[in-house]
């Protein structure tokens, strides 16, 4: 998950995207995104097995805004992890 946070508005971010697309290396993906309602922050669902391209991409952006980034888990993998694999039945209805 990727937290962004936009330093100069929502407007240059859009013109930019518009312009030249999300400028994502080959093997980063782009799942989903939200705004919040001022439209300074966003929160990006991306998948990757490397890592290392978030790099690239975030310096693609890093005079528009600063990035967050964890990695999640669904209420499926969470649960397991969280009470031990013989607890996880319990939970995965949260």
């Amino acid at each position: 998950m990727v937290v962004e946070q936009f330093i100069q508005g929502a407007r240059p971010v859009y013109e930019r995207l518009a312009e030249k697309g999300r400028m994502m290396p080959p093997g980063l993906e782009y799942v989903d995104s939200w705004i919040d309602g001022s439209l300074t922050r966003c929160w990006q669902l991306m998948e990757t097995e490397d890592p290392e391209l978030f790099d690239e991409w975030t310096a693609n952006w890093s005079d528009l805004m600063t990035r967050e980034m964890g990695r999640v888990v669904d209420p499926g993998e969470a649960a397991p992890r969280a009470a031990g694999d013989d607890a996880a039945s319990r939970f995965c209805d949260i």
